[in-house]
């Protein structure tokens, strides 16, 4: 987890999961191998614009951007095939995605009559899926590291935040193998009340 910049519009200042937005390149990254296929059943749920494929993708390539993780493991892209510019530093590791290790462990909306407003899937993977560490520039989440549950939970957090440890720390220990058919959460807000259903 990292703390979001003092400048930021949305969670200023607050502790948050790498992430980000799906970039249209995301559809061209090689990968080492696919989704599970129960949690590509689960990203198609509400019908998931663009391609499930690429939000995974989005969720690994995010995650080595804003603090120097690199999910998947040692591979070489298939020759002839244009490497997509954001994806470039990531491959020159010798790393290829591994999307067969990310786990879904939560979705959420964002409620309405925010100043963003975002359409979030939370992911998780087990430490043997960390090809590398890298350090990265600070420019989008200040300080990462790795956290505890109850580090995490004395850091200034989003409501959001705090509710997907929870769930993924129940989860955890209800099904320490996150076992990709299990149910997720999905939390979203409708008529000003909170809602939680299962994927």
């Amino acid at each position: 987890m990292g703390r979001r910049s003092p400048r930021h519009v949305f969670h200023p200042d607050k502790v948050v999961f790498p992430g980000g937005r799906v970039d249209i390149s995301d559809r061209l990254a090689p990968a080492i191998d696919e989704l599970h296929p129960a949690v590509a059943a689960k990203l198609r749920v509400g019908g998931a614009r663009g391609s499930i494929r690429s939000i995974a993708l989005a969720a690994i390539r995010e995650t080595f951007e804003e603090v120097g993780i690199v999910i998947g493991e040692k591979g070489i892209a298939p020759s002839g095939r244009r490497v997509p510019e954001n994806w470039a530093a990531f491959l020159k590791m010798g790393v290829l995605p591994s999307l067969s290790r990310l786990r879904l462990v939560a979705r959420a909306i964002t409620p309405p009559g925010r100043i963003r407003r975002y359409d979030a899937r939370f992911f998780a993977v087990f430490a043997d899926a960390v090809a590398a560490e890298v350090t990265v520039a600070e420019d989008e989440l200040i300080s990462p590291a790795w956290l505890t549950f109850d580090e995490a939970r004395a850091s200034p957090l989003p409501a959001i935040t705090r509710r997907i440890l929870d769930d993924l720390e129940r989860r955890l220990a209800d099904d320490p193998e996150l076992d990709p058919e299990a149910p997720v959460p999905f939390h979203y807000v409708k008529h000003g009340k909170r809602y939680e259903s299962q994927l």
